[in-house]
């Protein structure tokens, strides 16, 4: 036996677990043994000079998800035949479960899609492809501006990353420039608490990728994907499908499709804009409490998954956007049908996911039973949905097939409650085989002879308590108590003693007992075989299914937009090609939601939101400049302009009285104060890293929203760096990104006077008795101050600390003579002379 685990153990990487069969246990060995008690809490024992350690078959889920979330793989090595006494077991690896290639659902979040990222760089171009084992998702990209790639990495949020052994990923070192050096920091980001493999640079070869993807999606060429056979892609896509035949100790069978991912056709976010807008996770890393969240009213996990994904690519393709907005707007209009078809939708279970499980071998039951549920639920969607009139929502409808003749033999075939294990037996419905009714009989049969012979038995002989048991070691066997051995009839033969009972057989039972056995093995191989061909049925269907899945999912998420537009009160944006920016009483959707949840649970605080406008263009208001006190709500506002645009370009109804928005190719942010020191990076730097790629990236069709840009060093550094930002942002031509600028540098509100696209805005303030009240209005104009001793005073600053800091501040204000040089360089510009001039006297 240990010459098997040895010879397995040496196919496996060192850093695989291997868990191997033994019996109800599956036990690990040496090193093994160290790492799995360490990592699973479990005991290390010795035996014959061996260390070991093991975790019981029928409790395995748990531990595997423990070792999964710890970023490790597990091998997994099964008895694969019945053990046989005095006879070796054969047993065979079955599968090496990884973070990125699990498929069991107790191992997978059902709202989240499961990336497996494969990465190669050529020269300064970026090559890649990713997949989703689970549900057979398969995309790949190129591009020479790797930063780009990386932006779409951090949405996916990959579970596990591949690259060749030699690529420059693997040693940062390499970078030649500031902006390689910036991409390998944003790499390593990406990296830290996913398992990363280096593999084989052959496994990246662009022919053999061809080769194996051709292989795998069963044609002849690419072209139906629109993809060339010499795409540069196709090496790691290649990659990616080796390593998935490894995992899965086979080739991959629900991979059908592959598709090119369009950067062009997508608005980009950058993982700073996705981190600083909330938009997966929290700054606490929850889903809870962020954009995606919020946004979430679906009903199913294939709908969950599909809003995750259309925010990580919102599409740039306008009538996809007026067709979803559409779909809104009729299932907005009749509330009673959108509420009856959520009901049906709850009963739709996660098709993708169970038909990648019976395509690549894992197969139980109860995905069959998740299958039949499921179609029970379409005729019904089918009839709701008839009701509507609109041909957007009939052609949803007309995108749901009903499958009967499939639904019908579910519905004969299957018990209505079906175990988890095949094992298990007992699925197969009563009346579906005549040949397995018949087996079944024979065994019913047979345990009621056994129920009468031990009732004949108990009067023949005396003994009460006498009982007819089974267990696997021996069978069926007579239990006769110590206290009425002395009644045991003298045919009996004595098989086992006990502490308190003895245990015979007779000839006539152990023939029975031969008959029970048989027909037991007999039903149990019967219901396998129908399994089989009912599997077989399914996947026969499996590509209709998972069209009709993904049309399912499609109406989960609209009809969740639909239902929280009419809780919210939100709008229909207009979208065009242009280059306005529009929002009459815009809310911030995640913030209102927390304050009516403060409210209902009566936590103290401001309980109603306060809307407020935004107007932008390209080329005529196209940069305000706010200003305003700490705590007013200027980053608040800032955001929610960035999050209505991101919810308008995926073709959401949006939180606000009116809303017109030009498409937007590119959304940055750059917002609050956060270090890096872990790669050396202090809160100034990591401003300006995100500063800096931002003002490299930005085009007229972006949006940008800016918080504090240069209060990370000192004060005239910091001036001098946001009039500078201001002033290339505004640039010299006719147009520019809409931007949001939030400061407390009350000097740059002077800027207005001489760039013609530049606005003031302030965040209004009242004031009574040295007191100051936020009333979270955002007004035309610039503020005089800033009110930073007056928050200080709301903090609770010490009375001494408060009065000892106006004095200072109006000492340092007399003083300031700032002020004047703006005024200078203001004159100057005005008199004719240069900008460049008028710079150098500023500053």
């Amino acid at each position: 036996m240990m010459q098997q685990y040895l010879e397995v153990r040496r196919s496996l990487p060192p850093d695989t677990l291997l868990l191997f069969r033994l019996g109800d246990f599956y036990e690990m060995f040496g090193d093994d043994a160290v790492d799995g008690a360490s990592l699973l809490g479990i005991t290390l024992t010795h035996r014959n000079g061996q260390q070991m350690a093991g975790i019981p078959h029928h409790a395995a889920e748990g531990y595997l998800q423990k070792v999964l979330k710890a970023g490790r793989k597990v091998a997994i090595c099964e008895q694969t035949e019945a053990a046989k006494p005095g006879q070796l077991v054969k047993r065979e690896l079955t599968r090496i479960l990884t973070p990125g290639t699990a498929l069991e659902d107790h191992q997978l979040d059902a709202q989240s899609n499961q990336y497996l990222l494969a990465v190669e760089t050529d020269r300064d171009t970026l090559h890649a492809a990713w997949l989703d084992l689970t549900t057979g998702t398969f995309e790949i990209a190129t591009s020479s501006t790797p930063e780009e790639l990386l932006n779409i990495f951090h949405a996916l949020d990959p579970r596990e990353l591949i690259l060749p052994e030699s690529d420059p990923l693997c040693n940062p070192a390499s970078a030649a420039t500031d902006q390689e050096h910036v991409f390998h920091e944003g790499w390593k980001t990406l990296t830290e608490g996913r398992l990363l493999n280096r593999q084989p640079d052959f496994q990246f070869d662009r022919r053999e990728g061809a080769r194996l993807v051709l292989e795998t999606l069963g044609v002849l060429n690419l072209e139906g994907f629109g993809i060339e056979k010499t795409h540069p892609a196709l090496g790691v896509a290649g990659a990616l499908i080796a390593y998935t035949t490894e995992t899965l100790c086979a080739p991959p069978k629900n991979i059908r499709r592959i598709r090119e991912y369009q950067l062009k056709r997508t608005l980009l976010l950058d993982s700073s804009t996705q981190r600083n807008l909330e938009i997966f996770r929290t700054s606490n890393h929850q889903r809870k409490g962020s954009l995606l969240d919020v946004m979430d009213g679906t009903m199913t996990a294939p709908g969950a998954r599909l809003l995750e994904q259309w925010l990580a690519a919102p599409t740039l393709d306008l009538s996809t956007l007026l067709r979803r907005q559409t779909t809104i707007e009729e299932f907005l209009e009749a509330p009673g049908y959108g509420s009856e078809l959520q009901e049906y939708l709850r009963g739709i279970r996660d098709v993708p996911r169970i038909l990648g499980r019976l395509r690549n071998r894992l197969r139980n039951p109860r995905e069959l039973g998740a299958i039949r549920d499921t179609l029970l639920q379409i005729p019904h969607l089918r009839a709701v949905l008839g009701e509507f009139l609109g041909p957007v929502i009939q052609g949803l409808n007309e995108g749901l097939e009903e499958f009967p003749q499939l639904r019908d033999l579910l519905i004969r075939s299957l018990n209505e409650e079906l175990p988890n294990q095949l094992l298990d037996g007992g699925y197969i419905a009563d009346g579906y085989d005549d040949e397995l009714d018949h087996i079944r009989s024979l065994t019913r049969d047979s345990k009621e002879w056994i129920a009468s012979l031990e009732a004949a038995e108990s009067e023949r002989s005396g003994i009460k308590n006498l009982r007819i048991k089974y267990n696997n070691a021996f069978g069926y066997f007579i239990e006769v108590t110590k206290s009425n051995l002395h009644l045991v009839p003298e045919e009996y033969t004595r098989k086992q003693t006990m502490t308190n009972a003895e245990r015979y057989i007779t000839p006539e039972l152990k023939e029975k007992e031969r008959e029970i056995l048989s027909a037991d093995e007999r039903s149990t191989s019967r219901e396998e075989e129908l399994f089989r061909h009912i599997v077989d049925a399914v996947l026969a269907e499996a590509d209709a299914l998972e069209e009709t899945a993904t049309t399912l999912a499609e109406i989960d998420v609209l009809l969740g937009w639909a239902k929280i537009a009419r809780e919210w009160n939100y709008c229909r944006p207009v979208l065009e090609d242009s280059g306005a920016l529009e929002i009459e009483a815009g809310r911030h959707p995640v913030v209102e939601q927390s304050m009516l949840a403060d409210k209902l649970t009566g936590i103290p605080g401001q309980h109603d939101f306060v809307p407020n406008d935004t107007r932008l263009s390209t080329g005529d208001e196209q940069l305000a400049i706010l200003t305003g006190p700490n705590m007013a709500g200027k980053s608040t506002y800032i955001r929610q302009v960035a999050l209505i645009a991101l919810m308008a370009q995926v073709g959401a109804w949006v939180p606000a009285k009116r809303c017109r928005l030009g498409l937007v190719d590119r959304i940055f942010s750059r917002v609050g104060a956060s270090d890096e020191l872990s790669r050396g990076n202090s809160t100034f730097m990591v401003e300006m890293n995100e500063t800096a790629n931002i003002l490299n990236h930005a085009t007229e069709r972006s949006l940008i929203i800016l918080d504090e840009i240069g209060r990370g060093t000192s004060t005239y550094d910091g001036l001098s760096i946001a009039w500078a930002v201001v002033e290339h942002l505004h640039g010299t031509g006719d147009a520019g990104p809409r931007t949001l600028f939030a400061t407390h540098y009350h000097e740059l509100t002077q800027i207005d006077q001489r760039l013609p696209r530049v606005r003031n805005y302030c965040v209004a303030v009242k004031e009574w008795n040295d007191q100051i009240i936020f009333v979270r209005q955002v007004i035309p104009g610039a503020a005089d101050r800033s009110y930073g001793i007056q928050v200080a005073r709301l903090a609770g600053l010490p009375a001494s600390v408060i009065e000892r800091a106006t004095v200072i501040l109006d000492k340092l204000e007399s003083d300031d003579a700032s002020h004047n040089l703006l005024k200078q360089h203001l004159r100057k510009s005005r008199s004719g002379k240069s900008e460049d001039e008028g710079q150098l006297d500023l500053f």
